[in-house]
């Protein structure tokens, strides 16, 4: 399953997109992790190894609904400050 593991401080969430086993805990071990993405930026800041999460689906993952819609956006784009 790939879906979203919690971290940062009570009321600051920020998320881990994880690999893991669909019967373990929310933020247990996760097999692997394959992106972050943070709600609290404007606009939210998605990172994503498109390449990671395309291998895992064709092993048979399945997204979690949350995740799902985060990896259909399209990937934002680079923005260079000069």
């Amino acid at each position: 399953m790939i879906r979203l593991a919690r971290m940062g401080a009570r009321k600051q969430p920020h998320y881990r997109i994880v690999v893991i086993e669909k019967a373990r805990a929310r933020n247990g071990r996760p097999v692997e992790v394959v992106g972050t993405y943070n709600p609290r930026t404007n606009p939210a800041s998605v990172e994503l190894k498109r390449d990671r999460v395309d291998y895992w689906v064709s092993k048979g993952a399945q997204m979690s609904e949350r995740v799902g819609k985060l990896y259909s956006k399209p990937a934002a784009p680079a923005v260079s400050v000069a």
